[in-house]
């Protein structure tokens, strides 16, 4: 079985629920589609990783350095066919405080608007509260944002606060809106 094939059907599924299967990412993720999301305006419409062109070694260095960085990233892809379309993870880890950063990027086009965002959300969040044994989960976006707005909120986060002017989008500063969640919160709200 060639490297594509191992990652396509990465079994078992590290975790899965119905159309989303979370594996890791591989150095190999870096030979598709992937760099291209982040050379893409539009998907990185919300971020910082459209600021200069990304490639495939770029994608490399940055994969083989998620262990030393203690990053969970994971590769979101397709149940179906294996297929990458996007990423998901929790970084900045803080041992002390027991938290961790929430993003998340679907990078392929074709699987906007299909739930798969907010299903990945939901697996990766529960696995950090019930696995990882995480006190908080927390995320920021831009105010104009509304899909992460939308899985923030969907999750049961707490809109904590506004960091005003705090990113510079499209040719102007716009406030970034913070969220939160405990694992109380999060408990409560799935009994």
């Amino acid at each position: 079985m060639s490297i594509s094939e191992s990652i396509a059907t990465f079994d078992p599924p590290f975790l899965a629920s119905g159309e989303v299967v979370l594996r890791p990412l591989f150095e190999a993720d870096a030979d598709g589609p992937y760099p291209s999301w982040l050379n893409d305006a539009e998907v990185c419409r919300y971020n910082r990783h459209h600021a200069y062109p990304y490639t495939r070694e770029m994608a490399r260095e940055w994969i083989r350095g998620i262990p030393g960085r203690g990053d969970l990233v994971l590769a979101v892809t397709l149940a179906d066919n294996g297929v990458h379309v996007g990423n998901v993870s929790l970084q900045q880890f803080d041992a002390q405080a027991r938290s961790a950063e929430f993003a998340i990027l679907i990078g392929d086009r074709g699987a906007w608007g299909r739930g798969l965002g907010r299903t990945s959300a939901e697996l990766l969040v529960a696995h950090g509260f019930d696995t990882l044994n995480l006190h908080r989960i927390s995320c920021g976006t831009t105010e104009d944002n509304a899909a992460m707005r939308s899985i923030a909120e969907g999750l049961g986060m707490t809109r904590e606060g506004v960091r005003r002017e705090a990113a510079f989008h499209e040719g102007h500063y716009v406030d970034v809106v913070e969220y939160g969640l405990l694992a109380h919160e999060f408990r409560n709200t799935r009994a």
